[in-house]
């Protein structure tokens, strides 16, 4: 058989892999846009839902495509993952026998890939030293799965970023959602997550980029590469100008990676940047495949498609994933379906704020819209767990008085009220922090806080001992001296 010529791609190349089963021949008999239909003469012959199925252009370029429904007369119906320019009707399409596989953790170290596990690194092939994983498999139990009713032990991963360790602890199994509109520094504090995570704890790590924008995962790479963290991440990209199948898979891509590395005994850190636009690519596809959508214009199966996402994310007795997930929030509304289907399965949601934005305090976190499961004091001991209340209660008192100073100022409050209201400026400005990713941007060396230096600077805060120090000095510090 003669071998056909490579995928091309928005001019990047895929090599396909053969199939293990025998190829069976269609034939298209319809093209709208990125919905390929494909007929075959048997039943038998028919491809079962998300298997590939491959066609060519008039130019000889080989279009990819994968099955998303099967249709009555032997018709299925398949969304193109590669540019489909050129695609004729009558042309013969070839189902694979398979579907989309990617290279096996040890393999995948290092090196940034596509959808289909292939390389997008310039590095050369990946090494097939074992058998290719299929992103689509039902969930596994293991036999050390924690079972309901047992006592959970909880581990404690420490970011050196204050607010989080503080308020939102990051414990090893969770999901964390990192929530926030359009520039409000998602990217920013989940790349930072990454640095203190992976490299002051040595951490292994899967990033997964869904349907956002090239320069960002290219400066994401050369970070790596620079701080040397690199050969302990492996990198997923699907971006904004793929098209809607793959921003779609590219987050099962992502999950099977890191569910490989889990199988092998090691406690994974799963990153998702973004998985609005995961949602968004479903709606995508749902509207292309004429389906009905629901009243708010996402599509009808939004939550069943997010929930088969996140059941992926789980952890057994003997291994874990750590899932943080970055939410583009369109318009700022935290009521979107999308945003509520995602959250509604998180441990933990961290809300960023514009307010906090305009007001230059970074990390931009909402401590009152914020929360988390976790806290408490079983989990986090007792000292954690006074403190995190105590700053709490001084941020929803901080959220009263800003509106009664906004209208009559400073003068007009009590002693006690001043007291408190200068309190909480100081520990809303404790909570700003120079990231080491920022550096660059900044000019200012990044830090890592150490919990107990958090709970120490945040106690003399809450407690008064530091009145006698102004606001401003404790405005972009690490910890607080004594």
């Amino acid at each position: 058989r003669a071998l056909r010529p490579p995928v091309m791609v928005n001019h990047r190349r895929y090599r396909m892999e053969k199939s293990s089963t025998s190829i069976k021949k269609g034939k298209i008999i319809s093209v709208k846009g990125p919905i390929v239909e494909v007929s075959f003469q048997e039943s038998e012959e028919m491809p079962s839902a998300y298997e590939i199925v491959t066609a060519e252009t008039v130019d000889g370029h080989k279009v990819v495509m994968e099955v998303i429904e099967q249709l009555a007369g032997q018709v299925v119906k398949c969304m193109c993952l590669t540019l489909n320019v050129g695609l004729r009707r009558n042309s013969p399409a070839l189902a694979q026998g398979r579907v989309i596989s990617m290279p096996d953790s040890e393999d995948c170290y290092g090196r940034l890939m596509n959808a289909f596990g292939e390389p997008l690194d310039n590095k050369g092939p990946i090494k097939e030293t074992r058998p290719k994983v299929s992103i689509r498999r039902s969930v596994k139990r293991s036999k050390n799965e924690v079972i309901l009713g047992e006592k959970r032990e909880y581990r404690i991963i420490e970011t050196g970023i204050k607010i989080l360790d503080l308020l939102f602890p990051f414990v090893v199994g969770s999901k964390t959602g990192i929530l926030g509109g359009a520039a409000l520094g998602k990217s920013v504090l989940t790349l930072e997550i990454i640095h203190n995570v992976v490299k002051k704890r040595g951490a292994s790590c899967v990033f997964t980029g869904a349907g956002e924008r090239i320069r960002e995962g290219n400066e994401l790479y050369l970070e790596m590469e620079e701080t040397g963290i690199l050969d302990r991440v492996a990198l997923v990209f699907g971006q904004m100008n793929e098209s809607p199948g793959v921003r779609y898979e590219v987050v099962f891509s992502g999950v099977t990676v890191a569910e490989s590395m889990q199988e092998k005994g090691e406690d994974v850190i799963f990153f998702v940047d973004n998985v609005f636009r995961f949602t968004q690519a479903g709606a995508e596809i749902s509207a292309l495949m004429g389906r009905i959508p629901s009243e708010t214009g996402y599509q009808p199966t939004l939550v069943s498609e997010v929930s088969e996402f996140h059941e992926r994310i789980r952890s057994s007795a003997a291994s874990s994933i750590t899932a943080v997930e970055a939410v583009y929030v369109p318009a700022d509304d935290l009521t979107d379906p999308a945003v509520v289907t995602i959250f509604s399965h998180l441990d933990s949601i961290i809300v960023l704020s514009r307010e906090h934005v305009q007001k230059g305090l970074y990390p931009a976190i909402d401590p009152i819209l914020s929360s988390s499961s976790f806290l408490d004091p079983a989990i986090i001991g007792e000292r954690h767990f006074r403190i995190a209340n105590e700053a709490k209660k001084v941020f929803q008192k901080l959220e009263e008085l800003q509106k009664l100073v906004a209208v009559v100022g400073t003068d007009e409050l009590s002693l006690q009220e001043k007291l408190i209201y200068e309190r909480a400026l100081k520990l809303q400005n404790f909570f700003t922090q120079p990231f080491f990713v920022a550096e660059k941007y900044t000019g200012k060396k990044g830090q890592f806080v150490e919990l107990e230096d958090t709970l120490s600077g945040c106690e003399k805060i809450v407690y008064g001992r530091v009145d006698n120090v102004p606001a401003e000095d404790f405005y972009m510090i690490g910890e607080l001296e004594a």
